[in-house]
């Protein structure tokens, strides 16, 4: 009987325990996002602008037959809200070895959007964010063939097109991160998935280098690396 209420008491003491904990453990918790929200509350509606360069592009021009150079202006309201601009020139200049086919084309683009924070602490100095862009460019390109030798008569004709005018319209979702390095400069990566609304290939079929958009198709994935310097 004696052993029946000591195990009463102890279970009803170990409850008692568990719920106490637990009501601290929510309280402590309804403490700290009331805290964080207080804290967002009061992060200023216009928080500064942000300019950066992407360094993919220029390892693409260096390293293969096309690439871009691309700067970007992005607002920062409330830590939350980044209205971005994205402005940049792309440029392709390649030969397929086995067919001798050239392309050439050069021109700008660009890019608007919004990106938003995903950190719940709007005042961390590092970002996670989400976001899209509309994307467009106007460009031209050459196409040149010197010709393959037909085998049974012998002869040889080239191909040619000149300043063929194309455009294209896109949308870009986007996740990345950047990070505070010292002082102003902070670094940061995004990947990008690309999707094609309205083209236009010109006449002679689709276009392989699209300037900002990249290899021509429907669908793709794409990324940066942003160098960036904030005020």
């Amino acid at each position: 009987m004696r052993q029946n209420l000591i195990c009463s008491f102890i279970s009803r003491i170990f409850t008692s325990s568990c719920l106490l904990l637990a009501a601290t453990t929510v309280g402590a918790q309804s403490v700290e996002e009331k805290i964080l929200a207080l804290e967002n509350k009061s992060v200023p509606f216009f928080n500064g602008i942000a300019v950066s360069a992407d360094l993919v592009g220029v390892a693409q021009m260096a390293f293969g037959d096309y690439g871009q150079y691309e700067a970007a202006l992005r607002l920062n309201l409330k830590n939350k809200y980044f209205p971005v601009f994205e402005l940049g020139y792309g440029k392709a200049d390649a030969e397929d070895l086995a067919t001798r086919l050239t392309y050439k084309t050069s021109a700008p683009y660009g890019r608007v959007g919004v990106d938003f924070n995903l950190m719940k602490n709007k005042r961390d100095v590092n970002r996670l964010y989400g976001g899209f862009r509309y994307a467009y460019t106007n460009y031209q390109f050459d196409l040149f063939c010197p010709g393959v030798t037909d085998p049974t008569w012998g002869e040889s004709a080239e191909f040619k097109a000149q300043d063929v005018a194309c455009n294209y319209h896109w949308l870009e979702f986007v996740f990345g991160v950047d990070a505070k390095i010292w002082g102003p400069i902070r670094l940061g990566w995004s990947a990008r998935y690309k999707r094609r609304l309205f083209h236009n290939d010109g006449n002679i079929g689709n276009t392989w280098y699209v300037p900002g958009y990249g290899i021509g198709g429907n669908a793709r994935l794409g990324g940066t690396f942003n160098v960036i310097f904030e005020l």
